[in-house]
């Protein structure tokens, strides 16, 4: 089985430094791959493009995903990922600036794990990429391709 790989769906530069910072003390050694929009997100996701290279950009076993993103925001890329049979054993957690409800309330339902706010505490991080690995099924289709 590949080891796993956690993708991380931000645009924001400062923020992706802060999420690496974060790994790093809460010694998370996955491998991390970035993207920074909604359509490289789709792009990454499908294997498409110059994301077909599955040994250079291997299926996410977890995702992490900003809500506010250029061209498609996160909801939108939930709402996708819903309809794609073949990635719907990738967990994603939601990361937000916004600690607002409806956000919370319309995430969920497309199939987010959990909905975090920026910026992640290290502990909480290692926590949820503990969790959320430890409960991927042995044999998952997302690595099927």
């Amino acid at each position: 089985m590949p080891e796993p790989t956690i993708l991380l769906v931000e645009d924001n530069e400062d923020d992706v430094f802060a999420f690496k910072w974060s790994a790093r003390r809460a010694e998370v050694t996955c491998p991390l791959q970035v993207v920074t929009d909604g359509r490289q997100a789709l792009a990454y996701l499908s294997g498409e493009g110059e994301y077909a290279d599955r040994l250079k950009y291997p299926v996410p076993s977890l995702m992490f995903l900003d809500l506010k993103l250029p061209y498609l925001n996160g909801t939108e890329i939930l709402a996708w990922k819903a309809g794609q049979v073949h990635l719907s054993d990738i967990p994603v957690i939601v990361l937000s600036g916004s600690d607002e409800r409806k956000d919370r309330e319309t995430t969920l339902p497309l199939g987010a794990r959990d909905y975090i706010v920026k910026p992640v505490e290290p502990a909480k991080l290692r926590s949820v990429v503990d969790e959320t690995l430890s409960r991927r099924p042995p044999s998952s289709t997302a690595y099927v391709s």
